[in-house]
């Protein structure tokens, strides 16, 4: 179920299902870098204005599941730029990002007609001397069954586009919603295990 904030910008309504802190795990594969398996935080959320906030922390995992070591960081904001408040048609999507390795992103793309699903390809990369080639990308990322999926494509001077990274989150509760879920429960708490 997707909930839409009292709060929420009008023109980010249609992103409301991304809102929320996600967990899960996925695969990195890219020549020139260890394939491994990693664990991803992904928190997204909103201040009021016409934007949301995406914040995402990976690490590798090892063989049991266990956090290794950092793998990537990426701070971005996210806006409709175009057909926020249609109801039929696709909404033109822009979000400026950052990575901790010193790679700066400019995206476009669309959220689709009637799905939760939005996929974006670079417009622009800087990047710092030191960090790794780079040339651009495409994301998808869909939300079903209540979970958060997202597939990452990357070029770079010597390697064409291909997939490189993907994952499958779950949405964390709050603890605000578990206390609100609580106080649901009937006065005796009893009757939930009848």
């Amino acid at each position: 179920m997707i909930e839409i904030p009292s709060d929420l910008h009008k023109d980010v309504i249609p992103l409301a299902f991304l809102l929320g802190t996600w967990e899960g795990a996925g695969v990195y594969d890219f020549p020139g870098a260890e394939k491994c398996n990693f664990g991803q935080e992904i928190v997204i959320r909103h201040d009021g204005r016409a934007f949301l906030e995406f914040r995402s922390r990976s690490w590798v995992l090892d063989n049991e599941g266990e956090k290794v070591r950092p793998l990537e960081n990426e701070h971005s904001f996210w806006r409709i730029t175009s057909n926020p408040h249609g109801t039929k048609g696709a909404r033109g999507i822009e979000i400026s990002s950052v990575r901790d390795d010193g790679t700066v992103e400019i995206w476009y793309g669309e959220l689709a007609d009637g799905k939760p699903q939005i996929e974006v390809s670079t417009d622009a990369v800087a990047r710092i001397e030191g960090s790794a080639p780079y040339s651009g990308g495409k994301r998808l990322y869909g939300f079903v069954a209540e979970e958060l999926l997202w597939v990452g494509e990357k070029a770079a001077p010597e390697v064409p586009l291909r997939p490189y990274m993907s994952a499958q989150l779950k949405r964390v509760l709050s603890p605000a919603q578990l206390i609100k879920d609580i106080n649901d429960l009937p006065d005796d708490g009893i009757a939930f295990f009848r």
